[in-house]
């Protein structure tokens, strides 16, 4: 157990904190335009990763019935869970949507896919399950989680038509057309989409570290001491109770269960700094469950190690 947490901290957490403080770094001698770099996100990176992700995966179509199935139960239960937690805490609509997206969006991409490539090393199903995963939170992400933090800020009609204007959304569309018909894309055109790919995770990460650079860690409030257990207790906790009753076995639980542990989405913090919900709370939320992730996936490695 001691060696698996050496090995999550030095391969996983270090990396991603080294992108994280240089943005901290950089923003706090340069001063960037936050929005500047939410937009380039938002509407090119985002799109270009997911188009990329859906439409190199190599998904069976047997594992996907039965993993979908499982993050459909998670995902419907949390979303229920987390709107019920948030009334309970008399949350405005920004901080709801913060909350919710805390709760139900998971770092499934450049969190996710290092760990389960570390855990799953001899054992390729594990990896395919992730992707399957991240793919359906990318889904997830960019209907549910965008509705939220749009609906924060617009009611009626201006909610639907901002949602049409996401690029994420045709992206996603696209690849999943090209893949299902077998189109190759010429070299040409693949190359730059490829280099604009390579480019997302640090990018991405350098925007967070800005956003984040200037927040002060006071006393946790109550919305982020329910985030975290939310997301890095009672999420897991609801995955292993679906895993046994639905009876899934062998290396399809553990990597559904090690899935349902990662940390709060950094995508939440961007769509909370793109439409200004609380973007320093979604941000500290994005940074305290990632670094306390650290103990608690841990854990659930070697828990599903030992039961399944």
């Amino acid at each position: 157990m001691l060696s698996v947490l050496f090995s999550i901290l030095l391969n996983v957490i270090f990396p991603v904190f080294i992108l994280l403080g240089a943005g901290i770094v950089l923003h706090r001698i340069f001063t960037f335009d936050l929005n500047t770099l939410s937009k380039i996100t938002m509407y090119y990176l985002l799109p270009v990763i997911a188009f990329v992700n859906v439409y190199q995966s190599e998904i069976d179509i047997q594992v996907f019935m039965e993993v979908i199935g499982f993050q459909l139960l998670l995902c419907l239960i949390l979303m229920a869970g987390s709107a019920l937690a948030a009334k309970m805490l008399k949350l405005d609509r920004g901080m709801t949507a913060n909350f919710k997206n805390s709760i139900v969006l998971l770092n499934s991409g450049n969190y996710g896919l290092p760990v389960s490539e570390l855990v799953f090393q001899t054992n390729p199903l594990g990896m395919t399950i992730q992707i399957i995963v991240m793919t359906i939170q990318n889904f997830v992400t960019y209907t549910y989680g965008l509705f939220n933090s749009v609906a924060a800020k617009h009611d009626g009609k201006g909610i639907f038509i901002i949602l049409l204007k996401m690029p994420i959304l045709y992206a996603l569309l696209l690849a999943v057309l090209f893949q299902a018909f077998q189109i190759n894309i010429p070299a040409f055109i693949w190359n730059p989409i490829e280099s604009a790919s390579a480019a997302f995770l640090a990018i991405a990460l350098l925007s967070l570290g800005a956003q984040i650079a200037y927040i002060k860690i006071t006393k946790p409030d109550k919305v982020l001491i329910s985030s975290i257990i939310g997301r890095l207790i009672v999420a897991p906790a609801i995955g292993l109770g679906l895993i046994l009753l639905m009876g899934i076995t062998g290396t399809t639980a553990q990597a559904l269960l090690i899935a349902s542990s990662f940390p709060a989405s950094r995508n939440s913090a961007q769509l909370a700094l793109e439409y200004d919900n609380y973007p320093e709370s979604a941000g500290q939320i994005v940074l305290v469950t990632t670094i306390l992730s650290s103990l608690t996936v841990t854990f659930v490695v070697y828990l599903a190690g030992v039961i399944f």
